[in-house]
């Protein structure tokens, strides 16, 4: 798979709805060590490091408390494998600025899954986001 500085390179990455992004990354830093890697606007999101190999997006919007993010190799077979498995589509895929591709649908009980593929490397600067940190 490709890597793409503007995306977790995490497999699966938890996206957590906040009302006050900035005070979210504060205290996640303060409480579990997370640093910042990515900004995206001053109150819209910011993407965290976890340890080595870890990442979470905190995020001002949701439609539950939790997304995940799963990165897969190929977005539009499995997109396709999750409709056909009786999955609802809430996002239809689209190809981002930020270089990755994603769509999002609910598994039966309401989860939501965003399915992701990087399509191409891009600065978070190119597309208005402020890198922060490192990877």
């Amino acid at each position: 798979m490709l890597t793409n500085r503007s995306a977790p390179p995490a497999t699966v990455t938890p996206v957590l709805a906040y009302p006050d992004v900035r005070s979210a990354v504060a205290w996640l830093h303060e409480a579990f060590g997370f640093e910042e890697r990515v900004r995206i606007g001053d109150t819209h999101r910011a993407q965290l490091r976890v340890g080595d190999d870890g990442c979470v997006v905190v995020a001002d919007h949701g439609a539950t408390g939790c997304l995940t993010k799963v990165r897969v190799p190929d977005v539009d077979a499995a997109f396709q494998r999750a409709r056909d498995a009786g999955a609802e589509v809430v996002e239809n895929l689209t190809t981002w600025e930020y270089g990755e591709r994603s769509g999002t649908v609910a598994d039966p009980t309401g989860h939501y899954w965003e399915l992701t593929q990087t399509v191409r490397d891009v600065a978070p600067e190119e597309w208005g986001g402020t890198a922060i940190g490192r990877w």
